[in-house]
Formats: C-alpha cells, sequence, structure tokens
C-alpha cells in the first residue's frame, strides 16, 4: 500500500474536488490519498464525492488552517458497474 499526498491547499470550490476526482484516477485500488485542503467547502465536497466513487474517506485533521483527508480507494467494481451502464444506455 502506498499513500500519495495531494497539496490543494489556496484553491477554492469547486477544484479540490475536481482535481481529487482525477488525482484518484491514478491510484491503484487498496492504496491511499491524502488530500490537504484550505476550502471550508471540501468538508461537504470532497465526502461528497468519495460517494459516487464508492471509495472509503475519513477527515485526519479539521482545524482552522486546514483540512486533511485521508482516501481509499475501492477495488472499483462500482466505477466498472457505473461505465458499463453508462455506456450501455448510449
Amino acid at each position: 500500500m502506498t499513500t500519495t499526498r495531494l497539496d490543494l491547499t489556496g484553491l477554492k470550490c469547486p477544484l479540490p474536488a475536481l482535481k481529487t476526482r482525477k488525482a484518484l484516477k491514478a491510484v491503484a485500488p487498496g492504496d491511499f490519498l491524502e488530500v490537504l485542503c484550505t476550502d471550508p467547502l471540501s468538508v461537504i465536497d470532497i465526502p461528497n464525492l468519495i460517494r459516487e466513487t464508492g471509495d472509503k474517506v475519513e477527515i485526519t485533521e479539521r482545524s482552522e488552517q486546514r483540512i486533511v483527508f485521508l482516501i481509499e480507494k475501492a477495488n472499483g467494481a462500482i466505477e466498472k458497474i457505473n461505465d458499463a451502464s453508462s455506456t450501455s444506455q448510449q
């Protein structure tokens, strides 16, 4: 298992969620993505994103200065199901 760190400090909504989604595509199942944010809306946006992707997230630090998320990449089964259903509907 490896942990990739993504520093998104200083970025405002919606950039932290968009960059987190993009970074998750490069993370292997079972590995972790540690995301550092300063945008207070990220405590809403990033957990909502992770709910959509089927991965696991926890907030490991939350202060006035920053929020740190630790995201565990799931096995990808939900994404594959979503991809298959979207291509079959087209």
